[in-house]
């Protein structure tokens, strides 16, 4: 029996140790996932902010120019 228990614990051991690794590892892609999934979603929220902040850029830059053409319009007069 000892002589046994000599052989085969390295087997033992090792086998213990890459289950525990496995376990460790489908963790650890459980959880990439679950980030990655938040980052999507965040992008998604970012890229309609952004979305809204060139818009508006946009409608103050044509405000803007409307200004400009009339401002332009009454010194030619």
């Amino acid at each position: 029996m000892t002589d046994m228990i000599r052989t085969w614990w390295p087997v033992a051991v090792t086998v213990i140790a890459a289950i525990a690794w496995l376990i460790r590892l489908e963790a650890r892609g459980i959880s990439n996932g679950t980030e990655i999934k938040r980052l999507w979603y965040q992008r998604k929220e970012d890229m309609e902010a952004a979305k809204d902040s060139r818009d508006r850029m946009d409608r103050r830059l044509d405000e803007i120019g409307s200004d400009i053409k009339t401002l332009l319009r009454g010194m030619g007069k």
